[in-house]
């Protein structure tokens, strides 16, 4: 598990530095041109590199192992972190609607030169691969905070395409477009903002992770087991709790009861990806 944390940590501080890139070279250059939508696209990238710090931080403590305050661990400090970038996905997407009115109003002319297009080109391109490869580490090592993160990029790929279908409009006489596409930017930000916090709430509200039946059949196939019931499961994609009452005959020895309590834990944690915690609670079957 360890092994794991550090893994996630490594990934998100390369991610980071080339975040950090991107979002610099669009916010300078958009600044010089006078381009709202390469400057909204810039800060859009800014906070993927804010949202990474959030991640490390994040990752940190919930690397540290069960204590007497969080027996369970600290995982759902990792959720917890997944939920504040998408907060950060949602002021940031304000702000750029903002920003979106005023230009309408104002009507200021964007200048879009051939660095421009070099700009939102290079930068797209280093979006795929940090998008591409984060999000393959994210589903590997089972981490909610790399894959909400991947989805915040990838929103960046779209987005920086329509930024230069944006210059090409603005390059045909119709600078309207800039603030336009500012404004289809926030929208896109405040939508996976919106997702992020929908999958992380899940696990926040331990909602139910697999399902009831399927334990069932597994359990009750296992020799010595009359009936399986009152199963609950709840934690993340990759660290799953399950917790059931299992009937077995009431002349069962204790030392076999017990025994058949383990079989159930490894026979779970062998049939479903993720379960780390498995409590089997042994009742007497009243009718056998």
């Amino acid at each position: 598990m360890e092994n794991r944390f550090e893994k996630v940590r490594k990934i998100l501080i390369i991610i980071l530095v080339l975040n950090l890139f991107v979002a610099i070279s669009k916010i300078a250059y958009g600044i010089i041109s006078n381009t709202l939508s390469m400057q909204a696209d810039g800060y859009h990238s800014l906070f993927d590199g804010v949202s990474n710090i959030i991640g490390i931080i994040g990752i940190q403590i919930a690397s540290r192992p069960p204590d007497k305050n969080h027996p369970y661990g600290h995982r759902k400090y990792e959720t917890m972190a997944s939920i504040a970038i998408a907060v950060l996905l949602l002021f940031v997407g304000l702000e750029i609607l903002h920003s979106s009115i005023d230009r309408f109003s104002t009507g200021a002319q964007p200048n879009i030169t051939s660095m421009s297009f070099v700009v939102m080109v290079t930068t797209i391109m280093i979006n795929y691969f940090v998008t591409t490869y984060e999000h393959r580490k994210g589903v590997q090592l089972k981490s909610e905070i790399l894959v909400a993160d991947s989805m915040h990029t990838r929103s960046d790929i779209y987005v920086s395409l329509s930024v230069i279908l944006g210059f090409i409009a603005i390059k045909m006489g119709y600078p309207i477009i800039d603030p336009f596409i500012a404004l289809i930017i926030a929208i896109v930000i405040v939508r996976a903002g919106i997702m992020i916090i929908r999958q992380s709430s899940q696990t926040l509200c331990d909602v139910s992770r697999i399902d009831d039946e399927a334990i069932c059949c597994i359990v009750e196939a296992m020799k010595g087991v009359i009936e399986c019931h009152n199963i609950r499961t709840r934690g993340g994609a990759d660290d799953i709790h399950i917790d059931l009452h299992v009937k077995v005959h009431p002349d069962m020895h204790t030392d076999k009861a017990h025994a058949l309590a383990h079989d159930v834990e490894k026979r779970l944690k062998e049939s479903f990806t993720g379960v780390s915690d498995v409590v089997v609670h042994i009742e007497p079957a009243t009718n056998t």
